[in-house]
């Protein structure tokens, strides 16, 4: 039996999961650019307010609040669905993408928000991916501070 999730009103949460086994999910820009486009309409459907991400090859962060929080597991859920029925039509692949269920960390408003966000934001660094962050597409920062040259728009206004 799961687990079942305290969810708190008006709590910002740190959301991460990662792939089977620890294997990479994301092969090339097509995977990333499906995920991202999945986000971004199940954050419209579900009115949940992003303020940081970054998806890694074998693993993704989100930071953001949802509206209502009964509203975050079918976020996920349907998140993260979504993107498996693709990654297992284009491997042609079955079965689970992801290992386990998503974790989330409850974070309060305020400066470690920010710093949550900037940790999110610098995985690629640690990970030695990307040698300045400012090379990696699929993180806010991009959005953040490049956003002439960013294509997704999918940060909400973080107002602490």
């Amino acid at each position: 039996m799961t687990k079942t999730r305290l969810l708190i009103k008006n709590a910002c949460y740190h959301i991460f999961t990662r792939g089977n086994q620890k294997q990479k999910v994301f092969f090339d820009d097509e995977d990333f650019d499906f995920y991202l486009s999945q986000l971004k309409h199940y954050k419209r459907k579900y009115v949940f307010l992003l303020y940081g991400y970054c998806l890694m090859p074998n693993h993704i962060h989100l930071v953001g609040e949802p509206s209502d929080p009964e509203t975050l597991p079918k976020f996920m859920q349907c998140l993260q669905r979504s993107y498996t029925a693709h990654y297992n039509k284009k491997y042609n692949k079955v079965g689970h993408v992801w290992q386990s269920r998503y974790k989330t960390k409850t974070i309060s408003k305020d400066q470690y928000l920010l710093n949550c966000i900037a940790y999110v934001e610098q995985n690629p660094l640690r990970a030695n991916i990307a040698k300045n962050i400012t090379e990696y597409k699929f993180s806010s920062y991009g959005e953040r501070n490049l956003n002439d040259r960013y294509p997704y728009n999918l940060l909400d206004e973080l107002l602490i």
